[in-house]
Parts: structure tokens; C-alpha cells; sequence
């Protein structure tokens, strides 16, 4: 009888401390990092690192061993947010429109909204560049930061926006994404928090201290990691992250001064692979491959006297994970009305411990177009099989490999014609699961919003277009430097499709460059409306000038955009850089639209 009433004590208290554990609601803190590996922390035995802080912060919380994401960061990204596989969303790429985040999924920031959260998000964003797609559209009531997958100065960043709007900042960017992080959990309110930080750094360019004020300290870190005997590149990326954990211990001690700390679940994390060299703790591969390099990354979770400190889970888990964990924390059911890739990780956290949670996890990506065959992996808990092959190149079976991580993390030992079995159960297993994620999804960039009463003045961007013409090409040399250039033959264009929200009257506006012997005229249409221009030459063709062209009455609807060269002379009739369209009135009416 004794033993029976234990038992029945036991469940009542498990179900109990379950109730517990939402009725809670705790705040989160998400630090996610940018292309920082899994060994670029001290406690991986990375002994000329200095990060002192999260070191710490896996010494007092969960350390999962085997963490993983996704090869590049805007899939990865897809999954937090969602947590499901990206390709079920929609986004496929990093650049060129791909890497927008489908209008009908859900957001984490969306589900705890519900649950009474107030949200904020302060850095890359990297799932969408137009309204509606940004995350003040998603369910996050503060946003500052950049939509891009970098940005080009860490010093006085020029491309950031607040809520919407372009900002100009001052100050290193880590120090100010993590400024505003503060400002946020600051905030005198009743209501739970949710505060993602995801931070650009250490992705590159790989800079500190370039400005007046901040290149000190930036030489001094070089310097250090320069003296540990790191070449140029690795000191850059190091100093970067000496950045980050200083900030993270900034943040770490507001929460203790605010009296915060026991009731705030912090979560650290990386969004894919590494890309320092100068130590990788045994690992194959970096960022973009689908080898341990590529896809493990470091995630330590700490609630204090709730999570035990010092645990390690081995369990092989994946950032779809954590959406339903912050749904399970908050309280809130996950979305019944879609496939959910994702299982909350709350009984890991809650005990420490555990063998086996996803049975298998899956990684694809070439950036052009889901395959899968090319580059790709699934693990189960011990075996891992995979393909690796350079862009351009067609993977076959020949490519195949097979490693037991159990004894082999370092993937150094090809076993696949040793596991023959293995390798085909694991396949079979890729294939229906690549299927299921990519089944009826069309994988294009969205039609552009034009219209959108949130954004009056539209952005046209080369990456989004598709060009046509023998000489015609897109350069890319960062986000809102890249360009189309080779216009030298009448008929070369370049397309892009739009969803005309609401039609009208628009002011258009292009940035380009143009050298003094190049001649030509350009046409701009959309629908029936176009016009022409030939606008005159900047001093270089590396300097660009913003002129107005005229005004392009609109229909609402699909359309598509089309800048064409009606005639050249030169060397190119012009280097496009971007389009800009304004709504100005309705064509039909004639009534003015909003420009707020």
C-alpha cells in the first residue's frame, strides 16, 4: 500500500511541477550568434578563445552536446521561428528573395504574444526585407535591427531600421543591439518578456573598432589574439566574439540588478557552423557543409534552481526544438493545423539528462533550389549519413559517406561499404522526409508588396529580379551594393514580379552609376504604364546618384516590373543598383496616398 501511494504521490507531483512550469510564464532571453562554431567557446577546449561568460553560462545551465542547425543561417532562422523544417515554409536561399519567410506560417513571437508576452527583437532578422514580412508584422512589438543576412559597418551601422523606419546609430553594433536588448527588459510592465537577440557578429565582414571611437579597442583585442599566435582573419573573428560574451556578461548582470535572474530562462546558440579555422575541437567542416562543422552548434539553457546546472544532454536535438519548448514555458498549445518538425525539449532541460530525443535529424541546402542529392546528411543517434559536393558538381551514391559518430565525431572514417544496410535504411529515410517537406511548396521570391499601407516608398532590389539578355549579368558585392550590370544591347532586361496591393499614381526612382561615354536610354514599365529615362553620369562607375524618372500609373494585382534597354552606346548603358516606387495617388481617382 505504501509503495502504491508513492507512486500515485510521484504522478500527482510530476503533473504538478508540469502546471508549475507554465503557470510561470518566465521571461526569455534568446541570444542567437552568427557563424560563431561550436568550438569557438573556452569550455570546448579551446584554450585561446576568452569567453569567460558563456563558459559560465553552460556551467550553470543544460549543455547540449549534440545541437544542431542548419547549414546557413536563413533556414536556420525558418525553423526558430516556426519550428518547422524551412523547406515547409518556403524559404530555400539567403539572397535573391529566397530567404522571405512564408506569409501564412506562424511565429514564436505570434504564439506568445497570446500567451501575454511582450516581445522584442534586436538584430538579424534575415526572414523577410518587405511589409508584411518583417517582424513587426510577425508578432514582435519592437524591432530594431537589419532584414539582410549582414551588414557591411559593424562601427556606425547604415543599415539598420527601427520598427520599419531606416535609422541612422552610432556606436559598435554588438554593444548596440545588446544596448537596446537592455533598454527592453527594462521595461516597467507586469507582462512576461520574450527578447531575442540575434546578434550579426561574428559573421563578416570581420571588423572591430574602425571608427574613431571604438578603434581602440579594437587593435587592443586584435593585438591580444594576434600575441596567442591566431594569423589576421582568426584574431578578427575571435576579437568578435570576445565582443559578444562581454556583452553577454552586460546582460546577464542587468537581469541580477533587476532581480530577474531566477525567473528568466536564457538560452545561447548559434545559427549554424563556424567559420574560424584556427581551432575546431576535432571537427570536419564549417559553415554551408553538411559535416559536423557545418551543422553542430553550441546551445546552453539556464533557469536557475529549475534546470540543473552543469548537466549535459548527448541527445541529439535541432533547432526546430525550440519552438514548442518556449510554447510548453509560456504555456501556450503549439498550432494544431500544421506539421510541427520540432518536440519540445522541457523534460531534457528538467532532468539534465538524456540518450534520445529526435530519432533522426535532417539537413539539405544548395542555395538555388531544394535537392537532394547534392548536399545533404541524417543522423540518427550514432550514424550519420551525408553527401558533399562543390558547387557545380552533381552528387551520386559514389559521394556517399558513412560515419559513426559514436566513435568517430571528427567523421575522418568512411564506413559505407561496411554498412551497406545502414546507409540504405538512412537514405530511404532522407527521401521521405525531403519529400514531405518540399511537397507543393513552390520555391520562387515573393511577388514584391507594392502599396503596402506600412511601407509607402518600396525598395527594388537586383537580387530579387531575373535578368535576359547576352551581356546582361548581377553583381553582387553585399546587400544594397549589389547591381545589374551589362546593359549594352536593346531588349536586355531584367524582370521583377510585384503584388500591387493598391493601385495609383507612383513616383519611381532608380540609383545607378554611369560613366560620361556611355549613352542610351532606358525603359520602365509595369503593365500598360512605362516610361523612359536616360539619366547622366556620376564621376565613377563606383559612385551611385538617386535621381527621379518620372511616374508609372499602376494597376492593383500581379504585375511585373521591367527595366529594358531601348538603346546603348558604350560600354554599358548604366550599372542599376536599385528601383523605388512611391505611391503618389489613385489612378483612378486621383486621391493622394498615405506617406506615413
Amino acid at each position: 500500500m505504501k509503495s502504491v501511494t508513492y507512486v500515485l504521490v510521484t504522478q500527482i507531483l510530476v503533473m504538478l511541477s508540469g502546471n508549475v512550469f507554465a503557470a510561470m510564464q518566465p521571461n526569455i532571453l534568446f541570444v542567437l550568434t552568427d557563424d560563431q562554431g561550436w568550438w569557438d567557446v573556452g569550455m570546448r577546449g579551446n584554450q585561446d578563445i576568452e569567453t569567460p561568460v558563456m563558459d559560465r553560462l553552460a556551467r550553470e545551465g543544460v549543455d547540449f552536446t549534440r545541437f544542431y542547425a542548419a547549414p546557413v543561417c536563413a533556414p536556420t532562422r525558418a525553423g526558430l521561428m516556426t519550428g518547422r523544417y524551412c523547406f515547409r515554409t518556403g524559404l530555400y536561399n539567403t539572397r535573391f528573395g529566397g530567404d522571405t519567410l512564408g506569409i501564412n506560417e506562424m511565429t514564436i513571437a505570434q504564439m506568445l504574444k497570446r500567451a501575454g508576452y511582450r516581445t522584442g527583437i534586436f538584430g538579424k532578422w534575415h526572414l523577410g526585407k518587405y511589409a508584411p514580412y518583417q517582424p513587426q508584422h510577425r508578432g514582435f512589438d519592437e524591432f530594431l535591427g537589419h532584414y539582410h543576412g549582414h551588414i557591411d559597418e559593424y562601427d556606425y551601422p547604415d543599415q539598420l531600421v527601427h520598427n520599419g523606419k531606416p535609422v541612422e546609430a552610432r556606436k559598435y553594433v554588438t554593444d548596440l543591439f545588446t544596448d537596446a536588448a537592455i533598454e527592453f527588459i527594462e521595461h516597467d510592465s507586469e507582462q512576461p518578456w520574450f527578447c531575442y537577440l540575434p546578434l550579426n557578429a561574428p559573421h563578416s565582414p570581420w571588423v572591430v573598432g574602425t571608427s574613431h571611437d571604438g578603434q581602440a579597442r579594437g587593435d587592443a583585442l586584435i593585438e591580444k589574439y594576434l600575441k596567442k599566435g591566431l594569423v589576421l582573419r582568426e584574431a578578427r573573428i575571435y576579437s568578435m566574439i570576445d565582443i559578444i560574451d562581454q556583452n553577454l556578461g552586460r546582460l546577464l548582470t542587468r537581469l541580477n540588478e533587476l532581480g530577474e535572474t531566477e525567473n528568466t530562462v536564457v538560452l545561447f546558440m548559434t545559427d549554424n557552423g563556424g567559420v574560424s579555422r584556427h581551432f575546431k575541437a576535432g571537427l570536419n567542416g564549417n559553415k554551408a557543409s553538411v559535416y559536423e562543422g557545418g551543422v553542430r552548434v553550441p546551445l546552453f539553457v539556464r533557469w536557475p534552481g529549475r534546470f540543473p546546472a552543469g548537466a549535459k544532454i548527448d541527445a541529439q536535438c535541432s533547432h526546430v526544438d525550440l519552438f514548442p519548448t518556449f510554447c510548453e514555458l509560456a504555456g501556450v498549445d503549439v498550432p494544431n493545423d500544421r506539421e510541427i518538425d520540432g518536440r519540445s525539449l522541457l523534460p531534457l532541460l528538467k532532468t539534465g539528462q538524456g540518450e534520445q530525443h529526435h530519432e533522426y535529424v535532417y539537413h539539405a541546402w544548395d542555395r538555388y533550389f531544394p535537392n537532394p542529392d547534392n548536399r545533404w546528411s541524417i543522423s540518427d543517434q550514432r550514424w550519420k549519413l551525408l553527401c558533399q559536393v562543390g558547387a557545380g558538381q552533381q552528387g551520386s551514391r559514389k559521394n556517399w559517406r558513412l560515419f559513426d559518430l559514436a566513435n568517430d565525431p571528427g567523421e575522418t572514417h568512411n564506413v559505407f561499404a561496411q554498412q551497406p544496410e545502414t546507409a540504405e535504411r538512412l537514405r530511404n529515410e532522407f527521401v521521405r522526409w525531403f519529400e514531405d517537406v518540399t511537397d507543393g511548396v513552390a520555391y520562387e521570391p515573393v511577388p514584391i508588396p507594392v502599396g503596402h499601407p506600412a511601407e509607402p516608398l518600396v525598395e527594388i532590389q537586383p537580387s530579387w529580379a531575373t535578368w535576359h539578355g547576352e551581356n546582361i549579368e548581377y553583381v553582387f558585392r553585399g546587400y544594397d551594393w549589389d547591381t545589374i550590370e551589362g546593359w549594352k544591347t536593346p531588349g536586355e532586361h531584367a524582370d521583377w514580379k510585384l503584388d500591387v496591393l493598391h493601385g495609383g499614381r507612383y513616383a519611381v526612382e532608380i540609383s545607378y552609376a554611369r560613366l560620361s561615354r556611355d549613352r542610351g536610354t532606358l525603359r520602365l514599365s509595369v503593365g500598360e504604364a512605362s516610361l523612359e529615362c536616360s539619366p547622366p553620369p556620376t564621376p565613377t562607375a563606383d559612385v551611385f546618384e538617386r535621381v527621379s524618372v518620372g511616374t508609372l500609373d499602376i494597376q492593383p494585382g500581379s504585375a511585373e516590373l521591367k527595366a529594358e534597354v531601348v538603346d546603348a552606346q558604350g560600354d554599358e548603358l548604366l550599372r542599376l543598383n536599385r528601383i523605388f516606387l512611391r505611391r503618389l495617388a489613385d489612378a483612378s481617382t486621383g486621391k493622394a496616398g498615405s506617406n506615413e
